[in-house]
């Protein structure tokens, strides 16, 4: 777990100044603000290193003009239990989440369906007794519950000091990592994948030996540039897209467009005295985004907020118009796909 001090390292500023931050530029209004959204990830929480994200705060940044219908929750070690079996403490998270969803459900808080799907965290290294968490985690969600995330992030630099686990290198090729991967399947849930770009070529491997797993690599791959990596975009991105090529080479993986406001990119945007319009963040994230939507094609691809830690460089409205000016030229068949489509399908969810 990250100590209060290395959070706020990672996130720069606290709520306050965060929102001082984010007011210097007034929200732009929302481009194409009809077209269904499904944002398929971001986190809730509620606690004192990190401070207080939950319901309330997501609708405010949700509710800038965009469409958003429904949203995914992906697991960040938020309400895990306090008490009982370590295994069995992530199925805290779930009760809690979807304790919220069924808030969103009631309808009195507006038509967006928060947490209509939701992805927890088991720790897979238990091998095949991980059983017993999947299916309390599937209890838990009634109904919402769709797969587990479980981040692989390692870096030697600055990056690896914000993580909130500290993942051994090449965990996704471990044998006892596999035997508890391969639960996942037998129930029919997802994976989703967070690391930095050095480990997708060991997800490669991964998605090769497991060819009917559904898996989700969350933020465009996790490009580095900070740290050793800094100023080296030249020598980083033709490898990045190899990568990306080669995840895209195997029918049961999908991709998400996003987390790119996240400090790990380099992009330094959460540094300047206003923050970025969406025409900045455009031309700046579409190198990232445009390659896998190449590769992956509409079908298999989604955008996605990472909210809140992408707000650190940006606000809600703004990325998403920033989204929408990248695809621009896309048809309206494209558009449906990216915006909600995909995410439908992968995480079997409401279609708009």
């Amino acid at each position: 777990m990250m100590t209060k001090g290395e959070y706020r390292g990672l996130m720069h500023r606290n709520d306050a100044d965060l929102a001082a931050w984010l007011a210097k530029r007034p929200t732009e209004a929302a481009l194409e603000p009809a077209l269904p959204i499904i944002d398929p990830h971001h986190h809730l929480w509620d606690a004192p290193q990190r401070g207080e994200y939950l319901l309330p705060e997501f609708l405010a940044d949700a509710g800038g003009g965009h469409n958003v219908v429904s949203s995914v929750f992906l697991e960040c070690r938020s309400m895990f239990r306090a008490d009982g079996p370590e295994a069995m403490k992530p199925v805290g998270e779930v009760e809690f989440v979807n304790g919220i969803a069924a808030m969103a459900a009631s309808g009195g808080y507006g038509k967006t369906r928060v947490c209509e799907a939701i992805v927890g965290w088991a720790d897979l290294m238990l091998g095949t007794q991980v059983r017993d968490v999947l299916e309390a985690l599937v209890a838990a969600g009634n109904g919402r519950f769709r797969g587990t995330r479980y981040g692989t992030s390692y870096d030697e630099g600055v990056a690896g000091k914000y993580v909130s686990r500290r993942i051994p290198q090449y965990r996704l090729l471990d044998p006892k990592f596999r035997e508890g991967f391969a639960e996942l399947g037998k129930l029919g849930l997802t994976f989703d994948s967070w690391h930095f770009h050095p480990q997708l070529p060991d997800l490669v491997d991964l998605a090769r030996a497991f060819p009917d797993q559904t898996i989700i690599v969350d933020h465009v791959g996790g490009v580095l540039g900070v740290g050793q990596y800094a100023g080296k975009n030249a020598e980083i991105m033709p490898v990045w897209r190899q990568s990306i090529a080669a995840l895209a080479a195997c029918p049961n993986v999908n991709i998400k467009l996003g987390g790119l406001g996240m400090t790990s990119f380099g992009f330094g945007f959460h540094e300047r005295d206003i923050p970025p319009s969406s025409e900045e963040l455009a031309a700046a994230w579409k190198p990232y985004i445009e390659p896998c939507i190449e590769a992956f094609g509409v079908n298999r691809c989604m955008f996605e907020s990472n909210f809140p830690p992408d707000k650190q460089s940006c606000g809600y409205t703004e990325l998403w118009n920033a989204f929408k000016r990248i695809t621009a030229g896309f048809s309206a068949s494209e558009k449906t796909a990216l915006y909600s489509g995909t995410a439908a399908r992968v995480y079997t969810m409401t279609t708009p």
